[in-house]
């Protein structure tokens, strides 16, 4: 063999390992900034859940009249689902990590849920809610579309409380969740609309309207804004 053959033979084989190990610095680099960038949304939500549990103990203490000036804590439950949703595509659903952030996410909504339901009865208001059970595991093909519905509905009627849940987390306070409504994990998705039995299967926005009729008792964006520009 020519000596040209081995130059060429040994500059496409410097050229080879310098593509690979570009590409696996980059992968690298990208991996430690999502990284990076999930303990910085860890610690955010941390905050917020500290945060919000030491709301939900003034809540409890006020009175009917002080909690309606003060809202329960939807805002700040939707900023963190929007947080964890955007960990969850950073790193996938099953990364350590997100798992941990899910699980606390599920517990402040169950806490959410309980205080919910202990003013409405102290203080007699009709809150609208629905517990929202789905599944990351492959075996639900409309659990995406039935959480787009459910945001949708959300988005236009600020009142209405929505509780996401996976079905296959791990945590002791969501399995006791899911037996106390009797949710069945092979029908999913499912829903609990105001403490009535379970409802299986995808539902689009005027399904879900029908299902909901306790809605037209929320003001509906729609309404909100005619009424300001009135």
């Amino acid at each position: 063999m020519k000596k040209s053959d081995w130059t060429k033979y040994l500059l496409a084989l410097v050229i080879t390992v310098a593509i690979f190990g570009t590409g696996f610095y980059i992968a690298s680099t990208l991996d430690n900034q999502r990284i990076d960038d999930i303990r910085s949304t860890e610690q955010s939500i941390s905050i917020d859940l500290l945060s919000s549990e030491t709301q939900f103990e003034l809540l409890g203490n006020l009175d009917c009249e002080e909690i309606k000036q003060n809202p329960v804590l939807s805002d700040q439950l939707n900023a963190l689902a929007d947080r964890l949703s955007y960990a969850e595509n950073s790193l996938g659903a099953d990364n350590p990590e997100v798992i941990e952030l899910k699980k606390q996410y599920s517990i402040l909504e169950i806490k959410d849920y309980i205080l919910v339901g202990q003013i409405s009865e102290k203080c007699h208001q009709s809150e609208v809610t629905v517990l929202y059970f789905y599944s990351n595991a492959g075996d639900c093909s409309q659990c995406k579309n039935s959480g787009d519905v459910l945001t949708y509905l959300r988005q236009n009627y600020p009142g209405l409380r929505v509780y996401s849940f996976d079905y296959n987390l791990d945590l002791s306070a969501l399995k006791t969740l899911i037996t106390l409504n009797k949710i069945d994990g092979g029908s999913l998705p499912a829903f609990v609309i105001n403490g009535r039995a379970p409802i299986y299967g995808f539902k689009n926005v005027d399904d879900m309207q029908a299902l909901i009729p306790e809605l037209k008792t929320l003001a509906s964006t729609t309404e909100a804004t005619s009424t300001k520009t009135k």
